[in-house]
């Protein structure tokens, strides 16, 4: 017995392409991809400026904290960067209702502070009678 054998007789019909959604012609363009991947470097490229800015500035907070919660003071501000380029970046904390000139440390081996005595103001001294 043979068996029945069936007959395509589909006549071949035109096949429509399938046209891309808003998305995918998006990302098929070259610009947009250049203008992301631009913008991605870019924002990196920023945001490593920022933090090597700010690296000094961020040490010699911590180091002022540090100092202020030691000498029971109450920080106030740290400059942005070293100006002097001496590994210290001035700071002020108020002690007992004066302000203290400080510098702090702006290395990741040097944190901490010390009082600047040459910017601090001079200690009342008692007159002897």
């Amino acid at each position: 017995m043979q068996e029945p054998q069936i007959e395509n007789n589909t006549n071949p019909t035109e096949v429509q392409p399938i046209e891309p959604n808003v998305f995918q012609r998006l990302l098929g363009d070259w610009r947009l991809k250049f203008g992301l991947i631009g913008s991605a470097v870019g924002l990196a490229v920023l945001g490593l400026f920022s933090f090597l800015f700010f690296w000094h500035h961020t040490l010699a907070e911590m180091g002022m904290r540090s100092w202020a919660s030691s000498a029971s003071a109450t920080p106030i501000e740290c400059m942005i960067q070293d100006t002097n380029n001496d590994g210290y970046v001035s700071c002020s904390a108020m002690l007992q209702g004066q302000v203290v000139p400080l510098e702090c440390g702006s290395s990741l081996f040097n944190i901490g502070c010390r009082v600047n005595y040459g910017a601090a103001a001079a200690p009342q001294v008692r007159s002897q009678r």
